[in-house]
């Protein structure tokens, strides 16, 4: 298998890099069968954006602070490990933002987009599901649209629900809400289209980002589920991600 190996900037992920380039080879990405990255989350959802385009499966090894979407790193038995993954199919989210100035930006997020606040002031938020307005203006310091890959990262943080991975829903999150002082958030069907506008940009500026793609002074808001952008993620079978997402809300800490 013609392997591509990627590292985050870190000694740690360096070296890993040398010593198994030197046991297996490395090839461009572009020519590889299989990338595999070695980091952090951070580091892998970076690498599915840079990497994206080429329909190459990504396997990851943690060498960072945080590695949900990590396998244990190993030196090796690498294509034995390949040979006995577990293939898990992400589908990221789309966000299309107008801002003050009228421009559009586009961004895909496989973890979520969220809209926060830029200033003291509390963002004044519409939401609408499709064609329907449901909220006619939460007051919030932000809120976000969490894919089930991301469920158990930033949308835990903020008291969302985990989802299982193939359950074809989104996690809508208030971050801490203000009014309605009990909306807590909503499960959404993975095919709704969520959009929202910001009911008072100059005296409320908000930002929206999807995984680390940020737009400032943002008006609108339209986010969806991509089925055009998907990836490919393997994980060693006592990593598996589905399993692994059902056990986090076991979790004692």
């Amino acid at each position: 298998m013609r392997f591509a190996f990627v590292a985050s900037n870190t000694r740690v992920a360096e070296q890993a890099r040398c010593k198994l380039v030197e046991r297996y080879g490395d090839t461009p990405a572009e020519q590889a069968e299989l990338i595999v990255a070695l980091g952090g989350d951070g580091f892998m959802l970076r690498t599915l954006h840079a990497h994206r385009e080429l329909e190459v499966p990504v396997y990851g090894m943690k060498l960072g602070q945080v590695g949900f979407l990590m396998n244990k790193y190993q030196l090796d038995a690498l294509p034995e490990r390949i040979d006995r993954a577990h293939v898990a199919s992400l589908f990221p989210l789309q966000m299309e933002v107008t801002d003050a100035a009228g421009a559009q930006h586009v961004a895909l997020a496989f973890n979520e987009v969220s809209l926060l606040r830029q200033s003291n002031q509390a963002a004044h938020l519409e939401v609408q599901l499709n064609d329907t307005v449901k909220l006619a203006n939460l007051v919030c310091d932000g809120l976000m649209v969490a894919t089930p890959a991301g469920s158990t990262a930033y949308n835990l943080s903020a008291h969302g629900p985990i989802l299982p991975l193939d359950a074809n829903v989104l996690a809508l999150t208030p971050i801490s809400p203000f009014r309605p002082r009990r909306w807590r958030g909503a499960i959404l069907p993975h095919r709704t289209e969520v959009i929202l506008r910001v009911l008072d940009p100059g005296k409320r500026p908000v930002s929206a980002t999807a995984d680390f793609h940020e737009v400032r002074d943002v008006r609108t808001v339209a986010i969806c589920q991509s089925g055009a952008h998907g990836i490919r993620l393997l994980f060693d079978p006592e990593h598996n991600l589905e399993q692994r997402i059902l056990d986090e809300q076991f979790a004692a800490e």
